[in-house]
This record gives structure tokens, C-alpha cells and sequence, in this order.
């Protein structure tokens, strides 16, 4: 495991609040942003376009770059604001070549020190995934995830959950004519280093539905970040009334956190479950809009030992489904420290794929990636904790020595 640390934090105590960036923003912010300098409305909109395609098609970090913007409105820009990402205080690169980051946004009040959160980078032959956040923390308590286990703090902005997106990007060498930074690592099959991403890193989606709504909405722009659709999965513990919505103002893929055949596992598994059983989600699901054999609901299965693993659950599993445009993917259940549960045996879960197999669903296994920086799937939380204590100690005893030394 290769780990850098940031200097985790400075004995100031308070942090310096900094001009606002303009990195993440949809059409309408920046068009915000230029009435606030005072560009006349009838030019704005023109130079959004201008500001659209230097901060999302190329990654431009400085606005003394965009040389098709005049000086005098640069150097406004430059007075006024940023072109900043969140911050890497933290890399993790898996043994399988998964990358972890772990992110400090900027503060939003003179108290704030910066909310973290982690992103992680799947490469693939195939592809590159990008597993994004959505939430500081989770809402709900899955009792097999270790996200779950951490307080929900606040729903990221659109332009937080769009710069997860620019900084992998960034320190992956894929924006055009940028050089990657120093220690990026960067693939050479000449395609698009990210080009799938999932909703499935902290957080429920669904619970800051305007927020992800408004991120995608500037991640699929085919002037910017050009991203389609079917290449965004946003996946779901289960937030019925949200499902159809997702589908008319996103019309991305579906993905549904299972885990269960019966409502009172599934109520232990995924507590959300107790307000929308697997009858309500399941109707939901078939009504969910463009459902077909070519967009597919993926329902994802963690295979527990001894738990929700048996024959029996994978038959059930298939007659509830009957009927839906389905994929189910098994996840071998990733361990984390103080869990209760273990993954099933391998030979279990070769036999649970198989009855689905044979019912006429695809039922790929999931192979476990990132395990040992704990950035597989359900594991997002304990290296984030880890660090902010640190930072939190180190914090604590600069502002220490501080008194001491005024004393």
C-alpha cells in the first residue's frame, strides 16, 4: 500500500476563507458569477460558454489561460475568484491498482475546517471507474457497510460532487493539452481514463436528489466533462418516491441495493426498508422510466455467510424479480474492522450465481477491489476518520502550544 499524507493541518487557528471557486458549477453559476463582477447580461452568455468549455474540456486551473477571454475580464476573474478543486489530502493505491483519495472541500464559514470525503478510481481493461460520494457521512445504517456506521454530516453541493470528477481527471493526466501532475498516474491505452462512474460512494444518493441531479446535469454537458448518461449508474438503498424522478431528470442507470428476499432480513440488512418494503421498491422499479433490455436495473446482492446466501434465497430472489429487465450482481461481502459479518465461501457463492444464471439472469461476481486500502465497496469511512483524528490531534496541540506560549 502506497500512502501520501498531506500536512494533515496548521496550528492557525482559524482557517484563511478563501475566494470561491468557479470549478463545479452549472451554466446558471457561472452566469451568477459574471452578473456579480458586473458583466452585462447580454454578453454573459457568451462568455459562460467561453468559461464552460477552458474549466471543463480543459481542466484550466488558472484564468490567465483562457486566451479567449480579454485580459481585463481575466484579471476580474482572477480578483474575484478561483479555478480550485477539493483538496488530496490523501492517496491510497490498492495492490490491484484501485486508487482512493481523500478529499478536504473548501471551508463554507470561518469555522469550518473543510468537510472530507473519499472517491475511489477503479481501472479496468475495459474501463475506468470513477466511485463518487454524494454525502459527508451516510443517513442510513446499513449494518453491513462501514459507511453506515458514520453520522451523516451534509449533503455535498453539485459543484462538490462534479470536481470528484475533475480531480480524478487532474491526477490521472485526462484533461487535453495538461500535463499531469508530479506522481499521476497515468494509463497508456490513449482512451478516456474515466469514462464510467457510480453513485455508490458515501452517502444515499437519493436524499440529495437536487444536488446529484444538478452534478449530472453539468457531467453529461457534451461541451464540458461529456460523460453520457448510460455510462452514470446512481445506485439506491431504496428511496421509493425518489426512483421515478431519477428516471424522468436524469435518465441514468439504475442501480438497487437488495441484500434481501424477505422483508424482515432485508429490515435488519437495510433499515430503510421498515418505510418502503421490497414490494414498494420492486414496483418502483418496474415502472422505472426508458426500463428496458438494453437499460437494465442492476440490483446488487451482498453475499453473506450464513445469512441471505442459501438456495433457497437465490430462487426466491429470482421469482421477485420476474418479469424486470434485470442484472444481479453479487458482492462478496468486503470486511472492515468490528463487522459481525463474514463473506460467504466462495463455493456458495459460485452456487448461488449459478441458479440465477440459469433463470435467464446475468449474475456476474464482483471481484474485490481495493480491499486492503478499504476502498471496496460498503468499506468507505475508516481511513477518513483515521486521518481527520490525526488532523484533529495535530490541530489541538498547535492551538496548545499557541496558549502556552502566550502565557
Amino acid at each position: 500500500m502506497n500512502l501520501s499524507v498531506a500536512e494533515a493541518a496548521s496550528p492557525a487557528a482559524e482557517p484563511v476563507m478563501r475566494r470561491p471557486s468557479l470549478a463545479g458549477r452549472t451554466r446558471a453559476g457561472l452566469d451568477a458569477a459574471l452578473a456579480q463582477i458586473g458583466v452585462p447580461e447580454k454578453e454573459r452568455r457568451m462568455r459562460v460558454g467561453q468559461l464552460w468549455n477552458w474549466i471543463y474540456h480543459y481542466g484550466v486551473r488558472d484564468f490567465q489561460e483562457m486566451t479567449t477571454i480579454g485580459k481585463g475580464l481575466r484579471a476580474q476573474l482572477a480578483e474575484h475568484f478561483t479555478l480550485d478543486l477539493p483538496e488530496v489530502t490523501a492517496e491510497q493505491v490498492s495492490s490491484d491498482g484501485t486508487r482512493k483519495w481523500l478529499l478536504r472541500m473548501a471551508p463554507t464559514g470561518p469555522r469550518d475546517r473543510g468537510a472530507e470525503i473519499e472517491c475511489v478510481y477503479i481501472p479496468e481493461v475495459d474501463r475506468g471507474t470513477l466511485c463518487v460520494s454524494s454525502q459527508v457521512g451516510c443517513t442510513l445504517t446499513c449494518t453491513f457497510c462501514h459507511t453506515g456506521t458514520q453520522r451523516l454530516v451534509r449533503n455535498l453541493t453539485t459543484e462538490e460532487i462534479v470536481t470528484q470528477l475533475m480531480v480524478a481527471r487532474d491526477r490521472l493526466g485526462d484533461f487535453p493539452n495538461r500535463s499531469a501532475p508530479d506522481g499521476a498516474f497515468v494509463p497508456n491505452d490513449g482512451g478516456r481514463f474515466v469514462s464510467n462512474i457510480v453513485f455508490m460512494g458515501m452517502g444515499e444518493p437519493l436524499y440529495n436528489f437536487d444536488g446529484v441531479r444538478d452534478a449530472i446535469g453539468v457531467i453529461t454537458d457534451d461541451q464540458g466533462l461529456s460523460l453520457g448518461r448510460r455510462r452514470i449508474t446512481v445506485s439506491t438503498s431504496g428511496v421509493v418516491p425518489q426512483i421515478g424522478p431519477l428516471g424522468d431528470e436524469m435518465g441514468t442507470m439504475l442501480a438497487i441495493s437488495l441484500h434481501a428476499v424477505r422483508d424482515d432480513l432485508r429490515n435488519e440488512l437495510v433499515p430503510l426498508n421498515k418505510k418502503y418494503p421490497i414490494k414498494d421498491l420492486l414496483e418502483a422499479c418496474r415502472n422505472y422510466p426508458g426500463l428496458s433490455n438494453a437499460k437494465r436495473i442492476t440490483f446488487e446482492y451482498v453475499m453473506l455467510k450464513g445469512v441471505n446466501d442459501s438456495d433457497a434465497e437465490a430462487r426466491e430472489l429470482v421469482r421477485l424479480l420476474k418479469g424486470i429487465p434485470a442484472k444481479i450482481n453479487l458482492i462478496p461481502f468486503n470486511p472492515w474492522p468490528g463487522t459481525r459479518y463474514e463473506c460467504s465461501d466462495w463455493e456458495r457463492i459460485e452456487r448461488f450465481s449459478e441458479i440465477v444464471f440459469k433463470a435467464g439472469y446475468a449474475s456476474p461476481v464482483r471481484t474485490p477491489r481495493g480491499r486492503d486500502i478499504l476502498a471496496a465497496c460498503g468499506q468507505l469511512k475508516s481511513e477518513t476518520e483515521k486521518l481527520s483524528a490525526r488532523a484533529r490531534l495535530m490541530l489541538e496541540q498547535g492551538e496548545a502550544d499557541i496558549a502556552a506560549a502566550a502565557h
